[in-house]
């Protein structure tokens, strides 16, 4: 008898034996959802495979009680990525494959919806009943109605009354009960783009990079190349946008899917636009703004094979596509693609994974690729596309750095948030009616509040940080755990008036900039502002229409939009994260200047870039203002290999928690001991410590560091010591295998 190997809704890490009943061995196969008999109660379950023998003595098992008709199952295809995932990232299989469904799909509560319409049930009544009731005062109604079915299919009971007006319900039941008319059920999708409209666009002529970047692709669709992932790196308005949609438009050609990844939400609308004018309604979109039931009908719409593109975030990653061959990842670098919770992937490495299960070809996209992908691709593993060029052979922008230190120097008592050099710049593009960008990577009115009698600084009783001080809200906020307290207008400990606010973020920014620059028209984007979820499209849009002058913000302006009349940006402190204790710090740095830079001059004028540091002599920075990719990368790649850091090794961080320090730091050490029962003199522990931030929530961590090769046996401990092994009451620990971040 054949046996089905199914997990349970439960965070088990464990497959269950059960027998196939009879009557279900020919509609049961990997993947569907399956109700089981479980201890005293049943379960629901989904099957992993099928097999011809157990473990168990035959007779001991159990039968399936059924298949879950109405709940949909895990493509059997998406099976093996659900497995690897929950083997590589040290997360329970049962985890790995709910992340392959969307919680509207799994939980069954979501359906599609419905509608009644109203069609002819017999054309020679209908028209009998017309010829018979025309010129009837009684009858006009119906008559109405039936005239309107007549001359077109069918409709709903809304659409008939807003078109006829002597329409009445009781009519249009009668005209059912007397066998004129019928009703039938149709389902009706919610659709995500709702009465927006965008013009057609059609292929553009490549560039000599673009087109040599395309003949690489076509030969990996083609399957003759000796690797099925391709780095494309090229600069800021170099065309990448092009390349994915020419690229997708051959896939198509060849009758695959493809699916383009963005890393964030915010980036979404315009990327959704760009390939809604290329392929219309062959798109889906897949991301966290969609109402359950939008996410449910996108879903089933690229299950049934009605769309052939989805387009979204991270989790659009795992759409159903039978067909898949191709996988753009767009701005591969960026840390968003890394899920902070379990399961703890990277959507760039899982789609590198997903690519070679089904055959598909994955592009990484970047203007500054990923110390691990750029390795890759100079070591080989992945093959290498550059665009050295923007479009139209546009120039850089120019890059001037501006040293603070003297700034301050040369203007004693004055603010230095904008150097002079910076203010005069805007003061040009306002004059020139062109627009700006402020960058700042904090966003809040000050950073800590100190006060001047006693030196007490306002922390977070629960986390390791100072409050972050709104003006707006007069409000101390922890960007950690969320809390809130109206801000102190006097110190809490002294009680002195003497308190101020020190360090800087975007609402000050803002609100110098409105001060300096008067009469500009001023927005905000940042975390504080963009609450809903139309606020960022909106403001953007104002800026596209060229209704502000001036745009500040995080890192939520920083990549990907695309605005011709942007001439100058200004990058305020633009040394902030290089302070960070991480070894990608640098890294980030340099990204996020040459991101946000990347703003400037993407139009007929010649961008201008003003970098203020007090820094100015450190290797990231100058790196960035030349916008030197590959000095930065050889420079940081020789730093990470005499440490041994990743990508000359793999990193896993094993993060321990609880409001007991002692019994955490005790339960950390035991842990470790046990565990380097399994390394090998190549692997590396650092640790245990407390983690650069001590204290989040109330509860104190550490974390231990893993660093070397081969790791597959110190990866299958952590999966026994994290998930089966119960750590003491109130201590959590988790593994975080290829960590992105240290703190």
């Amino acid at each position: 008898m054949a046996i089905a190997k199914v997990i349970v809704d439960l965070s088990l890490d464990r497959v269950f034996d059960y027998e196939i009943p009879a009557e279900l061995t020919e509609r049961l196969r990997p993947g569907l959802r399956v109700r089981v008999p479980f201890g005293k109660s049943t379960r629901d379950g989904y099957v992993l495979r099928i097999a011809e023998t157990s473990d168990y003595a035959q007779g001991h098992l159990k039968s399936l009680l059924g298949i879950c008709e109405s709940r949909a199952g895990v493509p059997e295809h998406l099976i093996a990525l659900g497995r690897w995932m929950a083997e590589y990232y040290c997360c329970t299989q049962e985890q790995a494959i709910r992340t392959l469904l969307p919680a509207a799909v799994r939980n069954g509560k979501v359906k599609r919806k419905t509608r009644k319409i109203y069609r002819i049930a017999d054309v020679g009544a209908a028209q009998k009943f017309v010829s018979e009731n025309s010129g009837k005062i009684r009858a006009s109604a119906r008559v109405a109605i039936v005239k309107r079915l007549l001359s077109s299919a069918s409709a709903p009971q809304e659409e008939l009354a807003r078109e006829i007006p002597e329409f009445s319900p009781s009519g249009l039941k009668t005209l059912v009960k007397n066998g004129v008319l019928e009703t039938v059920t149709e389902f009706v999708r919610r659709d995500v783009f709702g009465d927006s409209k965008v013009a057609p666009s059609v292929p553009l002529e490549p560039s000599p990079d673009q087109a040599a970047a395309l003949a690489t692709i076509s030969k990996m669709l083609h399957g003759r190349s000796s690797s099925h992932v391709l780095l494309l790196h090229g600069v800021t308005n170099s065309g990448k946008t092009e390349v994915y949609l020419q690229a997708i438009g051959e896939a198509l050609e060849l009758g695959r899917s493809a699916i383009v990844l963005v890393p964030e939400i915010s980036l979404t609308p315009q990327t959704v636009r760009r390939f809604r004018a290329r392929f219309g309604d062959r798109l889906s979109v897949l991301h966290s703004r969609l109402t359950d039931g939008e996410r449910f009908d996108e879903w089933t719409r690229i299950r049934e094979g009605e769309v052939q593109i989805a387009v979204g975030a991270r989790s659009a990653l795992f759409a159903p596509f039978s067909n898949l061959g191709l996988i753009i990842v767009d701005e591969e670098h960026e840390s968003s693609y890394k899920q902070s919770e379990a399961p703890r992937y990277s959507a760039r490495d899982v789609a590198v994974m997903r690519g070679k299960l089904e055959d598909a070809v994955v592009i990484l996209g970047s203007a500054t690729p990923s110390a691990e992908s750029a390795y890759n691709a100079r070591t080989g593993k992945f093959l290498l596309a550059r665009m050295a060029s923007q479009v139209e052979n546009k120039l850089a922008p120019h890059i001037r750095i501006v040293d603070q230190r003297l700034d301050g120097e040369m203007q004693p008592g004055k603010s230095s948030f904008f150097s002079s050099e910076l203010v005069e710049a805007v003061f040009d593009r306002l004059r020139r009616g062109e627009q700006s960008i402020l960058f700042l990577n904090r966003r809040g009115y000050a950073r800590v509040m100190i006060c001047e009698a006693c030196g007490f600084e306002a922390h977070c009783p629960d986390c390791s940080v100072p409050y972050t001080y709104s003006r707006q809200r007069e409000t101390l906020s922890c960007h950690l755990c969320g809390g809130v307290i109206p801000a102190y207008v006097e110190c809490p400990q002294c009680r002195s008036p003497k308190i101020r606010y020190a360090g800087l973020g975007t609402e000050k920014i803002e609100l110098v900039a409105q001060s300096v620059f008067r009469g500009a028209r001023i927005a905000r984007m940042d975390s504080d502002t963009m609450r809903g979820a139309d606020d960022y499209e909106s403001v953007l849009e104002q800026f596209r229409r060229g209704e502000l002058d001036i745009l500040i913000g995080t890192q939520m302006i920083a990549k990907g939009l695309h605005f011709p009349n942007v001439t100058l940006v200004g990058i305020i402190n633009a040394d902030l994260g290089l302070a960070m204790p991480d070894f990608r710090a640098p890294e980030r740095t340099f990204q996020l200047i040459t991101q946000v830079a990347g703003r400037a001059g993407r139009g007929d004028i010649r961008g201008e870039v003003y970098l203020q540091t007090r820094n100015p002599d450190n290797e990231t920075i100058r790196y960035a203002a030349a916008l030197d990719f590959d000095g930065f990368s050889a420079f940081d790649l020789e730093f990470r290999e005499a440490l041994a850091y990743p990508p000359f090794t793999h990193l896993i961080a094993v993060h321990f928690r609880g409001e007991d320090e002692a019994q955490v730091a005790e339960y950390a050490a035991q842990f470790t001991d046990e565990l380097r029962k399994y390394a090998h003199p190549e692997v590396n522990f650092s640790g245990p410590l407390p983690s650069p931030i001590e204290r989040i929530k109330g509860k104190f961590r550490y974390m231990l560091l893993i660093r070397g090769i081969k790791l597959k046996l110190i990866r299958q401990a952590l999966r026994v010591l994290t998930l089966h092994r119960t750590p003491p009451r109130g201590v959590e620990v988790y593994a975080d295998v290829d960590a992105q971040s240290l703190l």
